[in-house]
This record gives C-alpha cells, structure tokens and sequence, in this order.
C-alpha cells in the first residue's frame, strides 16, 4: 500500500481556509487540474455520502464519496470511486488546524492506496505533486497569499 502526506502552512487563518476547502464540490473554483465538477442527485456537497462528479482538464472522467465532514474538526475524508489513474482503494483525509502564531493554517492532506505492481513510486509522485502541491499552490493563489 502506497501512502502519501503532504502539508503545508497558509498565511490565511484556519476559518477563512476552510470557507473553501469545505464545499467537496468547489474544487473546480481553485484547483488548476480540474475542469468541471457537479454533485450526483442534487445533494448538497457537504451531505456526508455525496458524490463529486468531475472532469480533469485532460477530459478524464472522475467520481469521489464523502466519507466524513467535520466542521468542529476542520477535516473531511473521501474515497474514489471511478478514476482512468490505476489508484486502487484510494481513501484521502484533508485537514485544517490553526497556527495561533501569526493567524495562520496548517493543512495535512493525506491518502492511502493500492497501485499495479511497478507503479508504486511514479502514482505515489503524481498524487503527491500534481494533485495534493498544485492544490497547495492553486489556494495561494485563490485566496490571493501568494
């Protein structure tokens, strides 16, 4: 099993950061790979057991379930369901806590999954820079810290 963690420290306070990390859906707002989202059924997106329906800009097609919301825990786990990338049994955990020095926020995204045998290095890389940093960078620059 490949495992990936990634933080970083947001010069945003906590609150202001998860405003948006919150909405499952509105990742198409901030983040560069996605090209278009929507929530399967008309369920809002912060309805534990929603699925996101989206496209990469690459047109690929992808389908992810919230596990869990926590607004007291600023944190929320999501699983993939439909994906072209070999990520087997992919479950992700993002979350938020306040650095009281300087109003700041620090953000722990991390997964686990299964990959084909020989692939372990080049997804757990993938996962790592395109999808977790560029979403790093991609709230700089939506919330204008950068």
């Amino acid at each position: 099993m490949v495992r990936v963690v990634k933080s970083t420290v947001l010069d945003a306070p906590a609150d202001a950061v998860w405003a948006v990390l919150r909405d499952f859906n509105g990742h198409d707002r901030w983040h560069p790979i996605v090209r278009d989202s929507h929530v399967e059924k008309g369920w809002p997106s912060d309805r534990v057991g929603c699925v996101r329906n989206f496209h990469l800009q690459d047109g690929s097609n992808l389908r992810e379930l919230l596990l869990t919301l926590s607004d007291a825990d600023m944190a929320f786990s999501y699983c993939l369901l439909d994906t072209p990338v070999p990520l087997l049994n992919y479950v992700a955990h993002v979350r938020l806590a306040p650095v009281t020095d300087g109003d700041r926020t620090f953000w722990l995204w991390e997964s686990r999954f299964d990959t084909p045998p020989g692939r372990e290095a080049e997804l757990q890389a993938m996962v790592a820079e395109n999808v977790y940093q560029g979403g790093f960078d991609a709230i700089r620059a939506h919330m204008r810290l950068t």
